[in-house]
């Protein structure tokens, strides 16, 4: 059997020396069929056709991840074979709540493995003066504190976005501890910021980067995500 390379490796320590400081961290299996995938994505040659595909593919084992997280009930069934069998039932309510523009690009997977989930939107834009983010504009489901929320959001940088949307979604009524943040790709600085502030809330990446560059991008990352996949980045 092959060894997966040595950068699963290093984010699988990357993630171990991240334990302690960001306990409800979740990474999806490192397999080579996901570290295939996310390598197309990060390779800067990739046109916007393939970027799409791999995209769309990640993100449905990530929302599948995610899902993973949430509690369930016991539940009997029987079986064409007339066989009682024991196993387990959703047993929640769960929304999703994407951040636009980058976040609408999960949505889809969602509905797919998420039959009548709800979804709301969020829009935070930066201050130009003081580089913080600010939220611009709020929909979300009116019900949303008897709810799991899904915070839709492709890529955890300095974190300051996901505080600002958690902020505004613990201010509509949801709960804390029903919280999950999803991500492609997380930096370990937004990851500690977000634990810190949030001890409750879980986090579901499929990969844990180095860090922050000096214009705070994720390094080695893949570029601005909304871009690629939109098609405005005009490399492609």
């Amino acid at each position: 059997m092959q060894t997966l390379p040595r950068c699963v490796e290093v984010m699988r320590n990357r993630v171990a020396v991240l334990e302690n400081e960001v306990p409800n961290l979740r990474v999806v299996p490192q397999t080579a069929q996901i570290v295939a995938m996310m390598t197309i994505m990060r390779d800067r040659e990739t046109p916007k056709d393939e970027f799409v595909f791999y995209s769309d593919r990640v993100i449905r084992l990530l929302v599948e991840e995610a899902l993973g997280t949430l509690p369930f009930g016991v539940q009997g069934v029987v079986t064409p074979t007339d066989c009682k069998y024991d196993g387990v039932s959703f047993s929640e309510k769960v929304c999703g709540v994407s951040v636009v523009r980058a976040g609408e690009s999960m949505e889809s997977a969602l509905r797919a493995v998420c039959r009548g989930c709800r979804i709301g939107k969020i829009l935070i834009q930066r201050d130009e003066e003081t580089a913080k983010p600010t939220l611009f504009w709020e929909k979300l489901p009116s019900d949303i504190g008897e709810r799991h929320v899904l915070l839709l959001e492709p890529m955890l940088a300095s974190g300051g976005s996901a505080i600002c949307a958690i902020e505004a979604l613990i201010k509509a009524g949801a709960r804390e501890d029903r919280l999950t943040t999803v991500h492609l790709v997380a930096a370990p600085e937004g990851l500690r910021r977000v634990s810190q502030k949030f001890k409750h809330v879980k986090v579901v990446c499929a990969a844990v980067d180095e860090g922050l560059n000096e214009k705070a991008y994720i390094v080695p990352g893949l570029g601005d995500f909304g871009d690629r996949y939109f098609g405005t980045d005009i490399s492609n």
